[in-house]
């Protein structure tokens, strides 16, 4: 978990609204509906730190992590 909170997670952009995202594990995970990921972040991980599961991977998510998603909406 450490890994994440140190922001050693990277998102890279694949195509249009497509990106890939280190998890907890450091597994790779491509993120199919960017916008959607993006409003289920937002709406159910506001704020504070907890940890996201989709699709069998974990994200630590807290402010870090936040930022670094919400500053991906604006590459569009």
């Amino acid at each position: 978990m450490e890994r994440a909170q140190d922001l050693d997670i990277f998102l890279k952009k694949m195509s249009e609204k497509k990106f890939k995202i280190k998890d907890l594990n450091n597994n790779d995970y491509e993120i199919q509906d960017f916008d959607a990921f993006l409003k289920h972040i937002n709406e159910f991980h506001p704020s504070g730190s907890s940890i996201h599961e989709e699709n069998g991977y974990f994200f630590l998510v807290n402010d870090n992590f936040r930022k670094l998603i919400n500053k991906q909406k604006n590459k569009f």
